[in-house]
């Protein structure tokens, strides 16, 4: 961890410092509020450089569905002025600081940089699909403007794109544009009970290819579905969202097509949000330090890695994305068991397994971001070598290639 913290109160007060570091070979751990430092390997930076000092909306229209607003601004904020107009960030993004214990305040910025997206994710996209422009400060001390406020097809190399899940390896974030969405006026969640992983993974694939226009399918064991509240088994919920005379009826033709659950059950608009912001926060697996892994595979086959690899260690796992994306809680402290989880997910398919939460010392000697094919690789550094010739970002959040660190 960086030793001393500099906080820019403007973009250009932003490229003096990253000029200067780049001059003298310092290297800057770039943070938003801090709440997701326990991400990546350990690397003593020299310096933090936080964004807390670019703050505010610079730009809101609701007419137009964009906001833009520079990369200090606290999530919190954004999504209270959506509120105000009906509006909301569709990709649902997760409040992680439950998972480390942080007590900064999550930013608009940081959210982009780190690509964040909820439950939503299945119909809305990710993150970066509503990123519309990006500016950043790269290596060299330039500042870079890449998109724009409307969305368009973009020829060369998309910077909007690039940047978003870069964790500051490539530049400092200073302002970002998203496109927003209406809020749903109401919702409702259907709750299967008892199903065991498979037959849950094969009901939200089937719910999924219905005209219910489901926008959340999730699946808890029974150990996790306690801890969100929900009695009776295992919980397969699927949530639907919209105008209430549109809900009922979707609702309706869901229920009509799982017929064959017959152990279901309803939830309320209140109780749905409660539920779906805890599996957004991945709160069932807070408050504790044992190794969390977040696998990314495809949906039928979530199901089969978490089986895979909880045969060989003991620890939990729910699941999100209709089954794609694995949460994946050790028992063990001290050993994140990497080749297990990532032999589990090349043995059914491929995918991503990313190392979120594990002690200091596990992080040290772990793979933490899932490691790339070397032409993968080889691509990612030349890259990394464009916007940031010294290698002074975000070491530790670097992929590890083999003892080489990429971007």
């Amino acid at each position: 961890m960086a030793t001393e913290t500099v906080a820019p109160a403007c973009e250009e007060e932003a490229a003096e410092i990253v000029r200067e570091a780049a001059a003298k070979g310092i290297h800057l751990e770039i943070a938003g509020g801090g709440t997701k430092r326990g991400i990546g390997q350990i690397f003593q930076a020299d310096r933090l450089l936080s964004t807390a000092g670019l703050t505010g909306i610079s730009h809101y229209d609701p007419a137009e569905l964009v906001l833009t607003a520079r990369a200090g601004t606290p999530v919190a904020e954004i999504e209270a002025a959506l509120a105000e107009n009906g509006q909301m960030l569709a990709f649902e993004p997760g409040d992680w600081r439950g998972l480390f214990g942080a007590n900064g305040i999550p930013t608009i910025g940081a959210l982009a940089a780190a690509n964040i997206s909820g439950p939503r994710r299945l119909i809305a996209g990710a993150a970066r699909d509503a990123l519309l422009g990006v500016r950043f400060v790269n290596g060299a001390g330039e500042v870079i403007k890449n998109g724009g406020r409307v969305m368009k097809n973009v020829t060369g190399l998309d910077l909007v794109k690039l940047m978003a899940g870069s964790w500051g390896t490539l530049g400092l974030v200073t302002e970002v544009s998203f496109k927003v969405l209406p809020r749903a006026e109401t919702e409702t969640t259907l709750v299967i009970h008892g199903a065991h992983e498979d037959e849950a993974a094969n009901l939200m694939a089937a719910a999924m290819g219905t005209s219910a226009e489901v926008s959340g399918a999730a699946h808890l064991p029974e150990s996790v579905a306690k801890r969100s509240g929900l009695d009776g088994g295992s919980a397969t919920v699927l949530r639907l969202e919209g105008f209430p005379e549109s809900v009922a009826a979707r609702l309706g033709r869901l229920k009509a097509a799982l017929r064959s659950a017959a152990n279901a059950s309803e939830m309320d608009e209140t109780a749905s949000k409660s539920l779906w912001a805890d599996i957004r926060d991945v709160a069932p697996f807070a408050g504790t330090m044992k190794p969390l892994w977040k696998i990314s595979v495809a949906p039928l086959a979530g199901h089969d890695v978490a089986a895979m690899i909880l045969r060989e260690v003991r620890g939990e796992a729910f699941h999100d994305w209709q089954g794609g994306l694995v949460w994946l809680q050790l028992d063990e402290e001290g050993d994140a068991s990497a080749g297990i989880v990532r032999s589990a997910v090349a043995k059914c398919g491929g995918g991503h397994a990313t190392l979120i939460r594990a002690a200091e010392d596990i992080r040290a000697v772990t793979p933490v971001f899932q490691p790339q094919a070397a032409p993968v690789a080889a691509l990612a550094e030349r890259v990394r070598a464009a916007l940031d010739p010294a290698g002074i970002f975000n070491p530790g959040k670097m992929v590890w290639n083999g003892g080489r660190k990429a971007a």
